[in-house]
């Protein structure tokens, strides 16, 4: 299944969040989410795509998805990228099993996100410890513009760039170093979340 999507920098986040929801948006997950990436041992540069380990956390509960990934190409000023995904039952077990077979862990990202369903799109807002804010917006192109309309973001602040560019840009304008890592949380503790 092709994933299509566009990114934004945010300039404030409680502000365009409020626009999604007063607009009809419904927030679907608010929580912590780490994405670990793996490749083999043996050939981290095969250029067959990356497998990802996706986790969901928050005080209310959360769950884990594997997702193959596909190389991104531009289409018509899009992101879109094949994508292969299915929910796991035990992530320690998933990430030992992938070890195991020769994978190693080559990067990974943790965010503080809100995601909200817009219509036909998904729109998930993204604190990192360190980097800018970022609104992340996929589905069909049709339904993509109306969820950027909702946002309130100038449309030509919308890019199909990866997600290095953005950082690549961020460190160059701040002279800092993007950190896109913080502790995994406990998710018993009732602290309050670092997301806005």
């Amino acid at each position: 299944m092709d994933e299509v999507e566009l990114k934004s920098v945010v300039d404030d986040m409680l502000l365009r969040r409020g626009h999604v929801e007063e607009a009809g948006g419904r927030l679907r997950f608010a929580g912590t989410m780490v994405d670990r990436y793996y490749a083999l041992e043996a050939c981290p540069d095969r250029g067959a795509g990356r497998l990802r380990v996706r986790i969901y956390q928050a005080p209310a509960g959360g769950w884990t998805e594997l997702t193959w990934k596909g190389s991104a190409r531009l289409e018509r000023g899009y992101k879109v990228r094949e994508e292969l995904n299915t929910r796991v039952e035990d992530d320690a077990t998933l990430r030992e099993i992938l070890e195991r077979t020769g994978f190693a862990e080559s990067e990974c990202i943790t965010r503080e996100i809100a995601w909200y369903v817009f219509g036909d799109a998904t729109l998930r807002f993204e604190q990192f410890p360190r980097m800018d804010l970022l609104v992340e917006v996929e589905g069909a192109p049709e339904a993509i513009e109306y969820a950027i309309h909702a946002t309130g973001i100038p449309r030509e602040q919308f890019t199909a760039e990866p997600l290095t560019e953005i950082i690549r840009r961020f460190e160059a304008r701040t002279g800092t170093k993007a950190l896109l890592e913080w502790p995994a949380p406990d998710v018993s503790d009732s602290a309050a979340p670092r997301f806005p």
